[in-house]
């Protein structure tokens, strides 16, 4: 974090036992501790946070970039299917004289099998 190093620690401590002096020394380091251990653990959780909250943007942007090759694939295949079945394609002509049902005028045949013929022969 900071470039600090033993004889710049060394220096403060000399100093703070000066002007604290031996009694105060200890409570004021402890202090000084517990100070530094929150200041650390609110650093720690915002950082956190804001790492969540990057990763679940990274993930909203992968899922968007997704769905849309998804959609674009789906309309490429959807393209084949439309101009068969599109009204002037024979495929859907042929498709709408099945779908016709028959003139209630003509005869209907009737195809027996060869099990029906001999059930009623018996």
């Amino acid at each position: 974090m900071f470039d600090i190093g033993f004889a710049e620690l060394l220096m403060i401590g000399v100093v703070a036992l000066v002007v604290l002096g031996p009694e105060k020394l200890p409570t004021a380091v402890r202090t000084v501790g517990l100070w530094v251990g929150r200041a650390k653990r609110t650093i720690s959780s915002v950082q956190s946070e804001i790492s969540e909250e990057l990763r679940m943007d990274e993930l909203r942007r992968t899922a968007a970039i997704q769905k849309e090759e998804l959609d674009k694939e789906l309309a490429e295949m959807k393209q084949p299917f439309n101009s068969a079945f599109s009204e002037e394609s024979p495929m859907a002509q042929s498709v709408d004289q099945v779908e016709k049902p028959q003139p209630a005028d003509s005869p209907k045949v009737s195809q027996t099998t060869d099990s029906d013929s001999k059930s009623s022969n018996a």
